[in-house]
């Protein structure tokens, strides 16, 4: 075996429930103690030796949290890497990390994040404000082109701003393909939920380990409000969590200078990467990644592996959308287990640094049963950024490779988005958002006659009831002057 092979050698996940807001840590000091317990995860000392400290970037205001970690772990002269917002990044920094190891730049690396959605939840509450200390300071170097906007202008102008009004459209769009009834639908989507449910109960680093059947988790209620059409609170990802993990990685002569056991040893086989369309805008359709596609055939090349070889699977689990589209694209059953964690909602989603959860778990796993394979997917933005790869506790057949197939993304055609439109279209998705339990807003995504596509909104009450209850996708409508809208059938 090659001494360059990189390998996963130890992993950390850590909690922190408050139940006065005085007792909560900061983001930084999770970090610091998942850090150090991945290091007692290895049976051995050597934070103090490690060349590279890389930080998944957070909600949180430190500037170089990366240059505090090495100072308080004693780690001289050390490369410190932070990356741009994005769930992906996880699955990128494991990437990037292995094929450095592999080339022989570096042998051992440091990963981390953290984030405190509960504590800070808790001060809105309570109309207080978290003080964090400073951080300053400029990383050596930061992974990730400039940072982008989630959003196209024309979603913006429109108010679509957020995951929870893009998602629901994904999922009503979904559900128009398939040619299921609301009804059919929601009780499929609370079922595969369901299971997750299941998973996170089973996983000892779950914030919810208290499983929820389908009905509770489809039926809106006092502790499940309906957030949009179709999703209630139990639908979404729950970012409301003080979660932290960290990842050792090292090359396999490091691992056996250190003493480090080989039965902690998992190796990354191969990572992949690529970028949808930006925004849902100027995407093909709304059931359906490209990205997911192309670089999951890209990985499975790499490895020779087959969707039936894959033990454990974790999928980027934000909405029960990306799951559905991830596995139709990967060919994977809805049947088959997609979480090792039991995903965003249930397992916690400590927002850009869930995958490092899922990365740790799928560890562990691979420990206990060493010849399996297990998949891993990240997903940034809405549906945009993706990154996966796969793992195994046997050594690979080749040396770690690294790829991205955005040439042919890109070559990929796009819908031109309109800022306005008059006359007739067609509606291809929509959603309904509620606030405060009643609904206030519906979000339409329409295409006009050339398949354009056009933003519209109403607050018509009698529109967004019938959309609680009716299907409207495929409807033919009208947009008016003040891009008011009409449903015509």
């Amino acid at each position: 075996m090659n001494q360059n092979t990189p390998i996963i050698a130890g992993v950390a996940q850590t909690q922190h429930r408050i139940q006065e807001l005085e007792g909560f840590i900061e983001p930084i000091d999770l970090m610091l103690r998942a850090c150090q317990l991945a290091e007692a995860d290895t049976n051995t000392r050597l934070l103090n030796q490690v060349q590279s400290v890389r930080v998944i970037r957070g909600i949180w205001p430190y500037q170089n949290p990366a240059r505090y970690i090495a100072e308080q772990i004693g780690a001289q002269q050390t490369q410190c890497m932070g990356t741009m917002f994005g769930g992906n990044y996880n699955q990128v920094v494991v990437n990037d990390s292995a094929a450095a190891i592999t080339r022989g730049e570096l042998d051992l690396v440091l990963i981390t994040g953290a984030e405190i959605g509960y504590s800070n939840s808790k001060a809105g509450r309570l109309n207080q404000t978290i003080e964090y200390r400073d951080l300053p300071g400029l990383y050596d170097r930061v992974l990730g082109q400039s940072q982008q906007p989630e959003h196209h202008d024309f979603e913006r102008t429109k108010g679509i701003r957020q995951a929870i009004q893009v998602y629901p459209m994904y999922e009503n769009a979904i559900r128009h393909c398939r040619g299921e009834s609301i009804d059919q639908h929601l009780k499929r989507v609370s079922e595969l939920w369901a299971g997750f449910s299941q998973v996170a109960s089973g996983n000892p680093h779950a914030w919810l380990q208290d499983p929820f059947s389908a009905e509770t988790i489809r039926t809106a209620s006092a502790r499940n409000r309906q957030i949009s059409v179709p999703y209630t609170k139990l639908m979404n990802s729950n970012n409301a969590v003080d979660m932290g993990a960290a990842l050792i990685m090292c090359s396999v002569a490091k691992a056996r200078s250190l003493g480090i056991p080989e039965s902690k040893w998992v190796y990354p086989y191969a990572g992949v990467e690529g970028n949808d369309h930006f925004s849902a805008s100027v995407r093909d359709n709304f059931y359906s990644s490209p990205a997911i596609r192309l670089a999951g055939q890209r990985l499975f090349e790499l490895t020779q592996t087959e969707p039936a070889d894959l033990d454990y699977v974790d999928l980027y689990s934000c909405f029960p959308a990306a799951v559905q589209i991830a596995a139709q694209e990967l060919g994977l059953p809805e049947s088959s287990a997609l979480t090792v964690t039991g995903g965003l909602t249930f397992a916690g989603g400590p927002l850009n640094n869930y995958v490092m959860h899922s990365i740790a778990r799928t560890v562990e796993l691979l420990r206990k049963d060493p010849h399996k394979k297990a998949l891993v997917t990240a997903n940034g933005g809405n549906l945009y950024k993706q990154a996966m790869a796969i793992y195994s506790g046997v050594p690979p057949a080749s040396t770690f490779k690294r790829d991205n197939v955005q040439q042919q993304i890109d070559a990929l055609p796009a819908r031109t988005c309109l800022p306005e439109y008059q006359g007739r279209v067609t509606v291809e998705s929509y959603t309904v958002m509620y606030d405060h339990l009643q609904p206030v807003i519906a979000h339409l995504s329409c295409l006009t006659e050339s398949g354009q596509r056009v933003w519209a909104n109403s607050q018509d009450q009698a529109l967004m009831q019938a959309m609680t209850e009716q299907e409207f996708c495929g409807s033919a409508a009208k947009l008016g002057v003040n891009q008011d809208i009409q449903i015509l059938s």
